[in-house]
C-alpha cells in the first residue's frame, strides 16, 4: 500500500468542519456537446460556453482548494497556472503537469486508475455498453482503448476523434449527488433520472474496487429496490426508489438530514435511513420533504450551513403544514399530504414516533444548539435578503448552495448581490476569489486564519447548469467540529 493510501481517511461529521480532502470533477469536453433540445433531458438548464466555465470560472475553484487543502501543490506557481500561454496542463488529468493531489482528487483519475485492470475494465466497458445500448464491436474496441482515453471516452461520450457514441454526462461536475460521506461510510445514490445512470455505474466501480478506498470497501452502502418493486405500476417520482446526494447533509456525527423533493423519492429517503440505522452509522435522521419543483431540486438548493449557529436559506419555504404523528416514514409522508409545502419529521433509531418539526428554522436551531452545541443564538442569513423578487431569483443561481472550506469561510457566487448584502449585514467579509489567491500566493494572508468570510466565485456559465459549490463537491473528510 502506497503512503497516499496509507494517509486517505473516509470521516465527515458535519457540514462545516475544516475540509480536508473532497471529491471533484472538472468540466469536461462533454458539457461542450449538450445541445438545447437535450439539455433539459441531460438535466441542464442552458448549453454553456465550455472554455469560459474552464478558464474564467472552474479553475478558480481547483487553485482556491488546492491553497486550503493541499498548498504545496500551488503555493509559488500561481502565475505560472496563470499564464496566458499555459495549456491548462495543472487542471488536466491526462497532462503530465496535472496537480495529482491526493486532497483535491479528480474522478477522471480514478476511474483511469482502475480501468488499467483487465477484468474491472472488460467487466465496466460491458456494463457502459449495455446501459447505453452499443454494438458488439464498439465494445471489443472500447475494451482494447488505453485507460486513460477510456476514462475519459466514458466522461465525455466522445472518442479521441471528437466522434460522439454516448450521450454526455454534464452532471458528473456536480460530484455531490453520486454519493455521500457519513462519518466512516459511503452512501451511494440512486438517480431519478435516466441521465445520471451512467456516472452511478462509474461511481460504483470506483468506490469498490480503486485501492484508495480498499480500507472502506465493507463500509458502502447501496439502497436497494422495495421489494417486489418490478411489479409497482406507472412511473410517478413517488412510485420510485431514487436519492440524490444534494438531498443528504452530515449535519453531526449522529444525525443526518435527508430531503424529499424532485429527485429523492420518500421511498429513497425511506430506505436510506433504515441502512443508516441498520448498520449503526448514525442515531438520528430527519427528512425534509420539500416541494417537487424545478426550483428547488435538492434541499442544499434551499438550505446550507455556514457556521455552528449560521445557516443561509430560502426563506420562502420556512413554514410547513401539519403536526400529526405516524411511525412509518412512507405513510407520514405519502397520506393526504399537500405537496406544495415543506414537512419535517424526525426519526431515531428505537423511537417509535417521529418528532416533528414547525418550520425549517426550528430544525436549523435545533441542530445548531442541541446537536452541534453552539451555545450561541441560531442566525439565518436569507437568499435576496429574503425581499421578493430577489429571494427567488437569487436562490435559482444558488446563492443557499454554499460550500463551508471551514467553519464561516464559504464559497458562494459573485452574482447574487442582494444575498452578499445580507452576508455583510451580518458582519462577514467579502473577498472575491481574484484577490485572495494573489494575498496566499503573496503571504499576506493564510488560509487557516480566515473568518467569517463569504468568498465570490465567478459564475456566468457555471450558474446555468444550476448547481453552487456545495453541489460540486463530495467531501471524504473533515476535521471533527465537537
Amino acid at each position: 500500500m502506497t503512503k497516499k493510501q496509507n494517509d486517505f481517511k473516509i470521516d465527515v461529521t458535519s457540514e462545516i468542519g475544516n475540509l480536508r480532502s473532497l471529491l471533484i470533477h472538472s468540466p469536461d469536453s462533454g458539457l461542450g456537446k449538450v445541445v438545447p433540445s437535450k439539455a433539459q433531458d441531460w438535466l441542464f438548464e442552458d448549453i454553456v460556453h465550455l472554455d469560459t466555465m474552464r478558464r474564467n470560472e472552474y479553475d478558480y475553484y481547483v487553485k482556491l482548494l488546492m491553497y486550503f487543502l493541499d498548498p504545496g501543490k500551488i503555493k509559488g506557481k500561481l502565475n505560472e497556472i496563470d499564464s496566458v500561454d499555459s495549456d491548462r496542463g495543472f487542471f488536466k488529468p491526462d497532462n503530465k503537469g496535472f496537480h495529482a493531489s491526493n486532497k483535491v482528487i479528480e474522478i477522471q483519475s480514478l476511474l483511469a486508475d482502475i480501468l488499467v485492470e483487465d477484468d474491472i475494465r472488460k467487466k465496466l466497458v460491458a456494463s457502459v455498453c449495455a446501459i447505453e445500448n452499443c454494438t458488439y464491436r464498439l465494445q471489443q474496441k472500447l475494451i482494447g482503448t488505453s485507460p486513460v482515453e477510456l476514462a475519459k471516452i466514458f466522461i465525455s461520450g466522445a472518442m479521441s476523434n471528437d466522434e460522439m457514441i454516448f450521450a454526455p454526462i454534464p452532471n458528473l461536475i456536480f460530484s455531490r449527488d453520486i454519493g455521500i460521506a457519513i462519518n466512516n461510510y459511503m452512501l451511494l445514490n440512486k438517480p431519478a433520472k435516466k441521465a445520471r445512470s451512467r456516472e452511478t455505474l462509474l461511481a460504483r466501480y470506483i468506490f469498490f474496487n480503486h485501492p484508495l478506498f480498499t480500507a472502506y470497501r465493507d463500509n458502502v452502502l447501496e439502497i436497494p429496490e422495495i421489494v417486489h418493486h418490478f411489479l409497482r405500476p406507472g412511473e410517478d417520482q413517488d412510485e420510485k426508489t431514487t436519492l440524490e446526494g444534494g438531498d443528504v447533509m452530515v449535519v453531526s456525527p449522529d444525525h443526518v438530514v435527508i430531503g424529499c423533493s424532485e429527485r429523492t423519492s420518500v421511498s429513497g429517503a425511506n430506505e436510506a435511513m433504515k441502512l443508516l440505522f441498520e448498520n449503526n452509522v448514525v442515531k438520528k435522521v430527519t427528512i425534509v420533504k420539500i416541494p417537487h419543483k424545478r426550483d428547488y431540486m435538492h434541499i442544499d438548493t434551499i438550505f446550507t450551513q455556514v457556521k455552528r449557529n449560521v445557516w443561509v436559506m430560502l426563506g420562502s419555504l420556512s413554514a410547513i403544514s401539519s403536526t400529526e404523528e405516524d411511525a412509518d416514514a412512507v405513510k407520514w409522508f405519502t397520506e393526504k399530504k399537500p405537496k406544495d409545502k415543506t414537512e419535517i419529521a424526525q426519526f431515531e433509531k428505537g423511537r417509535s414516533k417521529p418528532k416533528v418539526f414547525k418550520s425549517l428554522e426550528d430544525l436549523l436551531c435545533d441542530i445548531s444548539e442541541n446537536d452541534l452545541q453552539s451555545g450561541k443564538k441560531t442566525k439565518f442569513i436569507y437568499s435576496g435578503n429574503d425581499k421578493f423578487p430577489y429571494d427567488a431569483r437569487e436562490q435559482w443561481t444558488d446563492s443557499c448552495n454554499l460550500l463551508a472550506i471551514r467553519e464561516g469561510v464559504v464559497l458562494g457566487y459573485d452574482r447574487n448581490d442582494k444575498t452578499v448584502d445580507a452576508f455583510r449585514k451580518k458582519g462577514f467579509h467579502i473577498v472575491k476569489v481574484t484577490d485572495l489567491l494573489q494575498k496566499f500566493e503573496n503571504g499576506e494572508l493564510e488560509p487557516h486564519n480566515m473568518k467569517d468570510t463569504l468568498i465570490l466565485m465567478p459564475s456566468s456559465e457555471l450558474s446555468r447548469a444550476r448547481g453552487g459549490f456545495h453541489c460540486m463537491s463530495m467531501p471524504l473528510q473533515r476535521d471533527a467540529v465537537l
